[in-house]
């Protein structure tokens, strides 16, 4: 593996998860993998989860782990070709990635959409530069329109609590929130039960269609209680509009939040949700302090998710 930064970065997706659970048992048994191996990791945004299980990870495996929060510490970056640098951009993405490379054997990075111009946001221009300049085996840490790391985790979650002998129904849901979030999260969810082994499910209100390339496979609906019937686990996540006018909140419906009335039809479904949540507006309290969560089963997972896709590109470096 030289890059991962979505589900077709992998080759093999079964085999990907056993190899993380494997790991999940056994957190140190390649410790000396990554000796004298250097991880950078890059923020361009703020990061709880994504920052604690991808360094602890990284150290799991004996590499070195350096943090830059590009907002606070770095430069403005300029990302146009041929730009005239006489305003307020100070370091070309050029320059400051290709140092980076010279200085970490692997790097990571985190960059959201600003969810004003779909066409900038989705070209995914930060990403794509980064890896070209940087030039070396590279993560994502979340971008404007996906975050793999996350989707992995929930899919090596929802392998380890998935009922025996048949294939789980997996739905994701859409949430209310009090402003306009990305929809990187769902559009990575949806990417990766496409793939897997799953009958998948995605509900929302009418105006929250997602891309249409990150849902090919999916059963869609706005009824959010047909979807829930013989829910065998439920993905609760807000995002903003995509089309036609991007970036927006169009409904902010209590009923769409998940309570465990919503479960009653259900196969006692599993409940996940990525993090940080609003509590009692995206996700009940009930829900988040009842034995039907998997919030934090899904937040420790972040760690072997990362690890196992650090191991894969440290082995491609030997």
């Amino acid at each position: 593996m030289k890059q991962f930064t979505s589900v077709h970065d992998v080759e093999d997706l079964e085999s990907l998860v056993r190899e993380a659970l494997v790991l999940k048992q056994h957190p140190y048994a390649h410790e000396s993998l990554g000796r004298h191996k250097t991880l950078g990791l890059i923020f361009l945004n703020p990061s709880l989860r994504t920052r604690l299980s991808t360094q602890k990870a990284a150290q799991s495996l004996g590499m070195n782990v350096m943090v830059m929060n590009m907002g606070q510490e770095g430069w403005a970056l300029e990302t146009k070709d041929g730009a005239i640098m006489n305003g307020t951009t100070v370091e070309h993405i050029k320059d400051a990635a290709a140092v980076m490379g010279q200085y970490c054997d692997v790097l990571g990075m985190r960059s959201f959409p600003k969810l004003q111009n779909v066409e900038e946001d989705y070209s995914e221009e930060i990403l794509k530069k980064f890896i070209q300049y940087a030039n070396v085996p590279f993560v994502s840490l979340e971008s404007a329109t996906r975050h793999p790391l996350q989707s992995l985790a929930d899919l090596i979650t929802i392998t380890e609590h998935a009922p025996k002998g048949r294939r789980p129904k997996v739905v994701l849901t859409w949430a209310p929130h009090v402003k306009a979030l990305p929809q990187a999260v769902p559009n990575s969810f949806a990417e990766w039960m496409c793939a897997a082994d799953v009958d998948f499910v995605i509900t929302y209100p009418e105006g929250y269609e997602l891309d249409p390339q990150f849902t090919n496979g999916a059963t869609i609906t706005h009824n959010q209680q047909e979807a829930l019937e013989g829910a065998d686990f439920i993905y609760v996540k807000n995002w903003s509009t995509f089309q036609p006018n991007y970036g927006e909140v169009l409904t902010q419906d209590a009923n769409w939040m998940l309570t465990n009335q919503h479960l009653a039809n259900t196969n006692n479904a599993k409940v996940m949700h990525c993090l940080p949540v609003r509590r009692n507006v995206e996700l009940s309290d009930e829900i988040l302090d009842g034995p039907n969560s998997l919030v934090v089963n899904t937040a420790a997972n972040r760690e072997f998710a990362a690890q196992v896709v650090l191991k894969r590109l440290l082995e491609g470096i030997q």
